[in-house]
């Protein structure tokens, strides 16, 4: 076949053969090959990544987890990928390997996987964190709790109607810091389960490891109404968690906000068409809390409406009223992440029969996500940190490579008209000057 010449009909001048040699679409990946390397991850791996059968392979455990690393990072998130990647020229390089495994060597990997991975994928993400935060400390870390679905089409075990989204499916939790985009914690779950169930018990970890190992960090926390449990309060303040959490809107607490109610009719009384706006606040106790707390009101009619619209924060901040409101309303960039994760490292991957493995698949996903995150926000240069996934492969992972081998050595000679060539300089070099 390489030898077969072709021509275009169209163009008689232009000939097409398949002689041009060993070549990659993935000439990037050299950089989070760099990357993970020049954070330790890849020897972590090695010292604590096993599963349990103990049986000796030619694809090792750490093998197949770092080939599907490199898999998700330039987004072949199919396990069917692997078939077509076998001859990988950069992936196979990267590993030191003449041949990546297979697609059933791949599902074999992960139905090995069982609760002790999914507590070593836990405890990597730990200690990948401590070298993080050492490279770049945080003063601040935001907790967004959100949930979200992933939809499911066959008979996996766990799957269930959630009323929320009206589809079937798992129904994980999810902690991000808005501030960095890390994902920080998730938890696979069953589709019927509610959003803020155990949010108290999930958030404890967190809050042991940040008040033990980050004491000077400041700690926040943001919820939607689903979120609003007396335990995860409790938890807050027992841990100097500052939190701003929305409460579902019922008669009592439209009662205690009954004077800036009509304050705002007072406001509108002669304009009822334009938009209005009332902030206020007061203390309120339900049963089942311990204390009063603070609840900051917004009330406003929209343009052209009648109806008023009521926004109620349960709040331990000592900020003024329009700040907290402010300051839950922007939980908005918890969707952006959440998508982020699902289109750019397909967290719905969760096609196994069992929940154990689908719980292990999902970890694996959410590890990609972090390690690529920190590899955004730690080396690329400034003009790009801000870029989705998709944009930073194509324009750092997706650099077309020709292999050649000189004496002992590996070269891979990229395109020469890449228009990110300084780009991915500047990448290479913030990589190995990172303070580890």
């Amino acid at each position: 076949m390489s030898l077969t010449e072709m021509k275009l009909e169209s163009n008689s001048k232009i000939r097409i053969d398949f002689g041009g040699g060993n070549l990659s679409s993935d000439g990037g990946l050299l950089l989070m090959k760099e990357f993970l390397s020049k954070i330790g991850f890849e020897q972590l791996a090695a010292a604590t990544f096993k599963t349990t059968d103990g049986a000796k392979r030619f694809h090792s455990d750490v093998d197949n987890l770092l080939q599907v690393m490199y898999q998700l990072f330039s987004s072949y998130n199919e396990d069917d990928c692997a078939d077509e990647l076998s001859n990988e020229p950069v992936i196979t390089a990267a590993l030191e390997k003449e041949r990546l495994a297979s697609q059933p060597t791949l599902s074999r990997f992960f139905n090995r996987m069982d609760e002790s991975t999914l507590q070593q994928f836990s405890d990597m993400l730990i200690e990948l964190r401590k070298i993080v935060y050492r490279i770049n400390p945080p003063k601040q870390i935001l907790f967004d709790l959100d949930s979200t679905l992933l939809r499911l089409f066959g008979n996996q075990e766990g799957k269930g109607y959630n009323v929320h989204y009206a589809d079937v499916g798992y129904h994980p939790l999810l902690c991000y810091d808005s501030l960095t985009g890390d994902l920080l914690k998730a938890e696979l779950r069953t589709g019927t389960q509610y959003c803020g169930k155990d949010a108290a018990a999930f958030m404890q970890s967190l809050f042991d490891e940040f008040n033990d190992n980050y004491y000077q960090t400041q700690l926040f926390l943001r919820g939607d109404s689903g979120f609003a449990m007396p335990d995860l309060f409790d938890a807050c303040e027992d841990n100097c968690c500052k939190y701003a959490i929305r409460l579902k809107e019922n008669s009592t607490l439209r009662k205690l906000a009954a004077e800036f109610d009509e304050i705002l009719f007072d406001r509108t009384r002669d304009n009822a068409i334009d938009y209005a706006v009332v902030y206020g606040e007061f203390d309120y106790q339900a049963g089942s809390w311990r204390h009063p707390r603070r609840v900051a009101v917004k009330i406003e009619k929209p343009h052209g409406q009648m109806d008023h619209l009521y926004t109620f924060i349960v709040t331990n901040m000592n900020l003024p009223v329009r700040d907290i409101i402010r300051f839950y309303c922007n939980r908005g960039t918890m969707e952006n992440l959440i998508k982020e994760g699902k289109n750019g490292f397909d967290f719905g991957a969760v096609s196994s029969s069992t929940m154990i493995v689908n719980s292990n698949r999902f970890q694996l996903h959410c590890l990609a996500y972090n390690l690529f995150n920190w590899f955004r926000r730690l080396v690329l240069p400034k003009s790009m940190r801000k870029m989705q996934v998709d944009t930073i492969r194509l324009k750092l992972i997706k650099i077309a490579a020709r292999v050649a081998h000189k004496a002992r050595q590996l070269w891979f000679r990229l395109c020469s008209h890449c228009p990110y060539q300084d780009e991915f300089r500047i990448t290479l070099a913030n990589i190995q000057a990172l303070p580890v």
